[in-house]
């Protein structure tokens, strides 16, 4: 089943159920495909819309953006937002791939290197194309970035 359909589901089944947090976080999930939808009109990309890459790029930056905000909030003291922003990042990981670990992420970079034949710090690009086609969602690539650039540099 594709994602989109994934996403369709849970929110008939929330609307059906009446889990009101739970509907309102589908239907900005629902909102943010839409709006790349429309920003892939008129390009090649259009006939087949929006892929399920895209779409868990774009569950992964609405988690991101999600932890920022529940930090701030609970840097200023709004303990109350800080906890519906994680209830959100809860209803959006439902549909993220598992996360690796450090030491299953450490692994695979090493592995991506190898198989690269990267040898110096001008072939990150290279490792970490290959690793984004592979394991996309699954894996911060904030934090793999440097993770690759001190093993190659």
């Amino acid at each position: 089943m594709d994602m989109r359909h994934r996403i369709s589901t849970a929110l008939k089944d929330a609307m059906k159920s009446k889990e009101a947090d739970r509907l309102s976080t589908l239907r900005l999930i629902n909102a943010a495909i839409k709006d790349r939808d429309i920003a892939l009109r008129g390009t090649d990309a259009e006939t087949d819309g929006v892929s399920d890459d895209d779409i868990l790029g774009i569950l992964g930056k609405m988690v991101k953006q999600r932890q920022e905000s529940a930090r701030a909030y609970e840097e200023g003291g709004r303990l109350e937002l800080a906890a519906k922003e994680l209830s959100e990042i809860r209803i959006i990981e439902d549909f993220l791939p598992r996360q690796l670990s450090e030491a299953e992420t450490a692994a695979i970079v090493d592995k991506a290197i190898a198989t690269v034949g990267a040898e110096s710090l001008r072939d990150m690009g290279k490792v970490m194309a290959d690793l984004k086609g592979a394991y996309a969602g699954q894996m911060d690539f904030g934090k793999v970035g440097p993770m690759v650039k001190s093993r190659l540099g």
